[in-house]
């Protein structure tokens, strides 16, 4: 089902995929270079309804409007507080989440909306080659149980580098930004699909 919300950022679009008898919603969003077809994100929207979480693909307003750059930071942040009702209406806990520059929407914003917990899919830590760029203080200070899945060789942010925290960490193995895996790599694209959204089901399921 597809949901148009209107933001004082624009027009936004939610895609649910919903669980049948749900006990929490994911909300994930998209990176800045990309939409909701994102691997990771199908992914989860596939798998998780059947373990009692309802999946809301958000598409924010930029994407909508068929721009081809996201705006700034306190543009996304503004879209994402507008499509807040919506997911809050569900009466349901909500999981903030998203990948890349969603994720840092996500850890941003968790507070304020009274986020459950947060889902960084691939956690810009840092621009490619400026690891003294960190973001790190938008991930630690997110206030809320918190998730990181981060591919093994993102240029981003491999997850060695981040610091240490109350947060969990899943790494896929050889993935790079978008978790994909060279062809020689010692695992298959499937089972790095696998292991993220192994790694969020068991999470979601300790959250109670």
């Amino acid at each position: 089902m597809i949901e148009i919300v209107e933001t004082d950022a624009g027009t936004a679009r939610i895609t649910w995929h919903r669980a049948e008898d749900p006990r929490l919603v994911l909300a994930l969003s998209h990176g800045a270079g990309g939409g909701v077809e994102a691997r990771d994100l199908q992914a989860l929207a596939r798998a998780l309804p059947a373990h009692g979480v309802t999946v809301a693909l958000v598409e924010q307003p930029w994407r909508v409007a068929g721009k081809k750059v996201a705006p700034a930071p306190k543009a996304l942040d503004t879209g994402w507080r507008g499509i807040w009702p919506a997911l809050a209406g569900m009466r349901l806990p909500v999981i903030s989440g998203g990948r890349s520059a969603g994720a840092r929407v996500a850890c941003r914003t968790a507070a304020e909306l009274g986020a459950h917990a947060v889902l960084a899919l691939s956690f810009p830590l840092h621009p490619p080659g400026r690891p003294e760029k960190s973001r790190a203080g938008e991930l630690l200070g997110a206030g809320v149980p918190t998730l990181v899945v981060q591919g093994g060789n993102d240029p981003f942010g491999k997850p060695a580098e981040f610091p240490e925290g109350t947060y969990g960490l899943v790494e896929v193995p050889y993935g790079d930004h978008g978790f994909a895996v060279p062809k020689r790599a010692e695992i298959t694209q499937e089972r790095a699909l696998e292991i993220i959204t192994e790694g969020v089901v068991q999470w979601t399921a300790s959250l109670g």
